[in-house]
């Protein structure tokens, strides 16, 4: 399996505006340079050009690099490609029949954050904004909630 296959091409978006539903979280202060086929991004700061990582099942950001070219060194540590790139679920999901179409990313059907899990039948391909949108409004939606509490409904808007 190679890095193509663990990531996806975007720049038919608007890197602008693709984490819009994430700027609760960002701040207005962040672009995406590299979606994994996974649904999670790494995206660089734009003040001081640092790369984070954004889990988007469990709204998660993470430092991962100080630099651009210091994570382009990381790319090739097959570790930090296993560890945030979710290797065997992706190849799990090619094996089984479920590829990706241009412009898609693999999603849960049932967030994570209320419950769903990371098992084959909770995942399909899905488009990339749609997911950066979704994720990012019920991440949003549920951050001030106390762990465990019981989510009866999420409210979705249009973007």
């Amino acid at each position: 399996m190679t890095l193509n296959d663990l990531t996806v091409k975007f720049d038919q978006l608007e890197r602008t505006t693709i984490l819009s539903e994430w700027e609760w979280m960002l701040k207005e202060q962040y672009l995406p340079i590299l979606i994994t086929a996974s649904g999670d991004a790494f995206i660089q700061n734009l003040i001081d050009d640092s790369i984070c990582w954004l889990g988007t099942a469990g709204a998660e950001l993470e430092d991962i690099a100080d630099s651009y070219d210091e994570f382009v060194e990381l790319l090739n540590n097959k570790e930090f490609v296993v560890d945030y790139f979710m290797v065997q679920m992706v190849g799990d999901l090619i094996q089984s029949g479920k590829s990706l179409e241009a412009g898609q990313i693999y999603s849960l059907t049932k967030p994570y954050l209320l419950g769903g899990s990371f098992k084959l039948e909770n995942i399909e391909a899905t488009d990339i904004s749609v997911h950066f949108s979704l994720t990012g409004q019920i991440a949003d939606q549920v951050s001030n909630l106390p762990d465990g509490t019981n989510v009866d409904r999420v409210v979705v808007s249009e973007s």
